[in-house]
């Protein structure tokens, strides 16, 4: 299958997800494949731009996001990064569990729309704002 974006799944991608995808009852043929509306996710979260801006070679903005917002409150999304990163470390040869990450963290600094609840200050960095925390293991992920 051609892949016309960069956050377009390839075929050996695809093959590995699409087991992980929920099956659904038929009720009547899709218009849309989940391929499709996968990629049409991977372009919105790639590209953070608005679910209405999508290309038009993607499927409706309103399809795309029913299936991203059942699929994350469904753990699918979930399921998916384990199942990856389990395969990424058993290709690795680690084990199955991380023995060690590294955490960093950013101050960020607040808007003026920001609510009064998420802001604070950061003494080490004298910024009003929040910090955001960051933890990787050793294989990046």
């Amino acid at each position: 299958m051609l892949n016309p974006y960069s956050s377009s799944l390839t075929d050996k991608e695809w093959e590995i997800i699409e087991p992980l995808l929920p099956k659904k009852k038929q009720t009547r043929p899709p218009t849309w494949t989940k391929r499709q509306i996968l990629d049409g996710i991977l372009y919105q979260l790639k590209n953070g731009c608005n679910w209405r801006d999508m290309p038009r070679d993607l499927p409706p903005f309103s399809t795309v996001y029913r299936y991203y917002k059942e699929w994350k409150d469904t753990g699918t999304f979930t399921a998916i990064m384990e199942a990856l990163h389990a395969t990424a470390r058993e290709q690795s040869k680690k084990s199955k569990w991380t023995t060690l990450i590294i955490i960093d963290s950013q101050a960020v600094k607040n808007t003026c729309n920001a609510s009064i609840e998420s802001k604070g200050f950061c003494s080490y960095k004298a910024t009003n704002g929040i910090k955001r925390h960051l933890a990787v293991d050793t294989l990046g992920i």
